[in-house]
């Protein structure tokens, strides 16, 4: 019987970024977000912000939809059904992967 793979091989390497993985935590705890209050809440500019939600909506981590309030252009965000689950089994990697117990090695 083969070990069991080391818990870094669960992690989403499109989660690895530090700005995805604030965006998708940010997601996480509401329904939706308007594009500019997230780019506020995680301090990142339109530009930053807009390149990595394309790139999390291309591995359909988050959906975007485009709107009008009051005739003035919106834009909102929100983790898709299956962005849910990889942020959650994102976290599930992280966490075993800093817990692991290393047997055999010596200081």
């Amino acid at each position: 019987m083969s070990p069991e793979p080391h818990p870094r091989h669960g992690l989403k390497q499109t989660l690895l970024s530090p700005v995805r993985l604030s965006i998708v935590a940010a997601l996480s705890e509401v329904e939706r977000a308007d594009f500019k209050s997230l780019g506020a809440i995680i301090e990142l500019s339109d530009s930053t912000l807009s390149k990595n939600l394309a790139t999390l909506e291309e591995e359909e981590i988050v959906s975007i939809e485009k709107g009008r309030i009051n005739r003035k252009p919106r834009t909102w965000v929100r983790l898709t059904p299956a962005g849910r689950q990889a942020f959650h089994a994102h976290l599930e990697a992280l966490r075993a992967t800093i817990s692991t117990k290393y047997s055999g090695l010596e200081d």
